[in-house]
């Protein structure tokens, strides 16, 4: 099988957007209102036709089988509004993945976006992953290390006992979960480009160096996407600084915990990333409809067209066919059940 194991909901319908504006009128009105969850009217046929014509044409034209698919990133928006905001724009944004992955299970399986939100308890997304779970048959989570919106100013560093409540749900129920921020507030960063990959590259750095996380939780396991921002470009500096601060061996410290996605946008850059980060520690992924849609002039092909890198990469098959299907089954253990239901 080919699994991808980074997809996102972009192209979602109108009333979803029409939603999240009338929560952030509400907020406009009072930042501290009580939302109500109230209900978005999308028709299974809305939903149909905003698969087929995309993520599912795509799938079909690139031969990926399976796509772990979540909300639309760069909608999270923790930063804006309340715990109350988050909560009921998360389980709207859940559910609808849920329907998409009963309608297509031949070609989606679920991972929850979650509830962050500046100054709350981490208990909301703990509560949420777990309902996403085991009522939704959720296979995966993404975790926002920065609910401020590019402002670093709320949540802690990833080892801080903050976090600890979600990675013991996480381990009980067999689940990684994807790094990811949201959508930056902050005008000096750019969402896509320098967040995204500053944030991958911040995150990677606090798990690293923490002398406490993967002790404390052996069988936690997180996915670092986009190629794990500028990491493996700097794997010497990383290495050095497992030396310079006594840490363990740099691959010791990922073997079992720490993997990166292909979402790299071009040959020479998964060519690296095969070079340095051990194999095990790789997952294949695309993004698709997602950062980068255009066409690379240079090779005539999508940048998001992940699978032809692989194809060309200069590897064995055994190690091809680790990062498109072996690597993840075991990093996302519960797609066994949902593979074994519907393939």
């Amino acid at each position: 099988m080919i699994i991808d194991c980074h997809g996102h909901y972009t192209t979602g319908p109108k009333e979803l957007g029409d939603y999240r504006e009338q929560q952030k009128a509400e907020l406009k009105n009072d930042p501290l209102v009580a939302h109500l969850k109230g209900e978005i009217n999308i028709t299974d046929e809305q939903l149909r036709e905003s698969i087929v014509n995309n993520q599912l044409k795509l799938q079909e034209e690139r031969g990926t089988d399976l796509t772990i698919f979540s909300p639309r990133a760069s909608w999270m928006g923790h930063h804006i509004g309340n715990s109350t905001t988050s909560k009921n724009w998360t389980e709207h944004c859940n559910e609808l993945i849920h329907r998409i992955v009963e309608m297509f299970p031949k070609n989606f399986v679920g991972a929850a976006q979650l509830p962050q939100s500046p100054g709350a308890s981490i208990q909301t997304s703990v509560d949420e992953l777990e309902r996403c779970v085991k009522e939704y048959g959720f296979v995966g989570c993404n975790i926002n290390p920065d609910p401020s919106g590019g402002f670093w100013n709320d949540a802690p560093p990833l080892d801080d006992k903050y976090w600890y409540p979600l990675y013991e749900k996480m381990v009980e129920l067999n689940v990684p979960g994807m790094i990811h921020v949201s959508g930056s507030c902050n005008c000096t960063l750019h969402t896509t480009s320098s967040y995204y990959l500053g944030a991958d590259t911040t995150a990677f750095t606090q798990m690293m160096m923490s002398k406490t996380l993967f002790k404390d939780f052996p069988e936690l396991k997180i996915v670092v996407p986009h190629g794990g921002g500028a990491v493996p470009f700097h794997w010497g500096r990383f290495r050095g600084l497992c030396d310079m601060l006594e840490l363990d061996n740099l691959n010791s410290i990922i073997e079992n915990n720490i993997y990166f996605d292909t979402c790299v946008y071009h040959q020479e850059g998964i060519d690296l990333m095969l070079d340095l980060v051990p194999t095990e520690n790789i997952l294949f992924a695309s993004e698709m409809i997602g950062a980068v849609r255009g066409i690379d002039p240079l090779t005539g092909h999508f940048f998001d067209d992940t699978k032809r890198y692989i194809d060309g990469a200069k590897i064995s098959d055994e190690k091809k066919q680790m990062i498109f299907e072996g690597n993840i089954r075991k990093v996302y253990p519960r797609i066994e059940q949902h593979i074994a239901k519907h393939f």
